[in-house]
């Protein structure tokens, strides 16, 4: 499996307190028509932290029925508890997923070994492409540049990483480490284009939940060698990529869908909507970016 361009981390939209399945759905279609490459249910944006199991898979299942095999659906199954993690990963590959997405144990802040027998038991358990999720941001570890050489040397199931350091010294050894068959994508929508330049093969980004056409073009624009259309494209996002992380993610995303009339914006405690100020600041950068709203 080849994976290139710009995946969605997929917002999982709510309404009085469920998820919205109508609203996911439209999502999920607008996002294939604007041309989209991938699709990545239940991530950090989709509030996987507080889906229940249950909401888990339908968010999931919904994901996979609504995209019909018209672009990859690269689902989230992690867990800081290794047997979530397989049981997760089964219900993906039974549901037709086409990858999974592991994030390293957050909370436990397991060792370099510990990370790597996680995803060496979760590989013997359920054997689907599988795309590692780094982001010491959330999880207080990082997933050293050898180890994941390691896991992706020994793991045949594993195809690559999200890498959402924002370290291009450390992608830049990642890839290094690896072989050409390695994907690796960015998780930092202000470091596409410059892991692109060392050798990265997209981003799973929060921002093309509101721009996917443009951060598609964006990533197909380097493909293709226009890298002065890629550099234009890099520059224009930015201000939009800073306001999406005015806050905690995925609020400001949601607060911008909301205004753009795609979901409702509401979130789950402990996330709560954006303060009034940074709410005008979206707003008045989505109006910028040549959004009505």
């Amino acid at each position: 499996m080849k994976l290139n361009g710009a995946f969605t981390a997929l917002v999982t939209p709510f309404r009085d307190g469920n998820v919205d399945e109508e609203a996911y759905r439209k999502l999920i279609e607008w996002q294939i028509q604007e041309g989209i490459d991938g699709l990545v249910p239940c991530g950090t944006t989709g509030e996987s932290a507080t889906l229940s199991h249950e909401e888990h898979e339908a968010v999931i299942r919904i994901c996979i029925d609504q995209a019909k095999g018209r672009v990859p659906v690269i689902a989230g199954t992690g867990s800081n508890n290794t047997r979530e993690a397989v049981g997760l990963a089964r219900f993906a590959k039974q549901a037709g997923a086409d990858a999974i997405l592991l994030i390293t144990p957050y909370y436990n802040k397991p060792t370099q070994e510990g990370l790597y027998q996680h995803f060496k038991a979760i590989a013997a358990e359920v054997s689907i492409p599988t795309v590692v999720y780094n982001v010491p941001g959330r999880t207080g570890v990082n997933l050293a540049p050898a180890t994941m050489a390691r896991i992706y040397k020994d793991i045949p199931e594993v195809i690559g990483v999200k890498e959402a350091t924002a370290n291009l010294t450390q992608i830049s050894d990642i890839l290094e480490l690896c072989d050409d068959n390695f994907i690796l994508l960015s998780g930092d929508d202000f470091t596409v284009l410059p892991t692109l330049a060392v050798g990265g093969n997209g981003v799973i980004s929060v921002v093309s939940n509101i721009i996917p056409r443009d951060m598609h073009d964006l990533c197909a624009a380097y493909a293709t060698g226009d890298k002065k259309k890629a550099r234009e494209l890099h520059y224009k996002t930015q201000p939009l990529c800073r306001a999406c992380f005015l806050e905690t993610n995925p609020a400001p995303a949601k607060a911008a869908l909301g205004m753009l009339g795609k979901c409702d914006p509401a979130l789950r405690l402990p996330l709560v909507p954006l303060l009034p100020e940074n709410r005008e600041k979206m707003k008045k950068t989505l109006q910028d970016y040549g959004f009505q709203v």
